[in-house]
């Protein structure tokens, strides 16, 4: 997973409430089981005007009409949303798509649960700030062209144009695994020597418990 401690970027307005992990990442993509490849398929039913499929090789056709296909917004690494953003259904492909197409941070007044706690397993930062305040980034976003924020995890801060826009609140044991760039798995792995060390324990301790100490007796 990518270290995640400080992030400046374009960010990109999406003005719709209760945007639901299927409008993120189109069920009939959800076949594949590897995090590769969802990127090009994320908004899809909104990002393009023809229908698509898993494995589809023609050209799509863009909706000019939708946000992030508009010139002003290409490269933008921090998502600007509203209140429920990730509802719907639990699927950990939400996340990987938003990653892949390039957001690294997510800004809303609220997150569904699921969708909050798999981004954040992910590397991918999502950031509650209250709702009269991302309204005012809504505003100002939509006028100023190259709009940019500064996410600052360590001191959770969100800061723009040397101002400090609002702090943030984050579990810090998940605040310590994106500083370190670590998942689950990477998380655990740093103890990877005391796991052995108290396997080999046991073994000596209840060798009954372990197949191959029963086969050699």
């Amino acid at each position: 997973m990518q270290r995640f401690e400080t992030l400046t970027g374009l960010v990109a307005p999406l003005d719709r409430l209760n945007v639901d992990t299927d409008a993120i990442i189109p069920k009939q993509y959800l076949k594949a089981i590897s995090r590769a490849g969802f990127g090009v398929n994320l908004f899809d039913n909104w990002r393009y005007l023809d229908q698509g499929e898993p494995g589809q090789k023609r050209a799509r056709v863009p909706n000019p009409d939708f946000v992030l296909n508009q010139p002003r917004y290409q490269g933008a690494s921090i998502l600007l949303a509203r209140a429920n953003f990730g509802c719907g259904s639990s699927r950990e492909h939400a996340p990987w798509a938003l990653l892949e197409y390039g957001f690294r941070a997510i800004i809303a007044p609220s997150f569904a649960d699921i969708f909050y706690h798999n981004s954040l397993k992910n590397g991918l930062l999502p950031v509650v700030l209250p709702a009269p305040e991302v309204d005012r980034l809504f505003r100002v976003v939509e006028k100023t062209i190259g709009y940019s924020v500064t996410i600052d995890l360590r001191h959770q801060r969100v800061v723009a144009e040397g101002q400090e826009i609002g702090t943030f609140d984050i579990n810090p044991f998940r605040k310590d695994c994106l500083l370190g760039g670590l998942d689950d798995i990477g998380w655990t792995l740093q103890y990877q020597a005391d796991i052995k060390a108290y396997e080999e324990r046991r073994r000596q301790e209840a060798p009954w418990l372990f197949p191959e100490a029963r086969t050699k007796q």
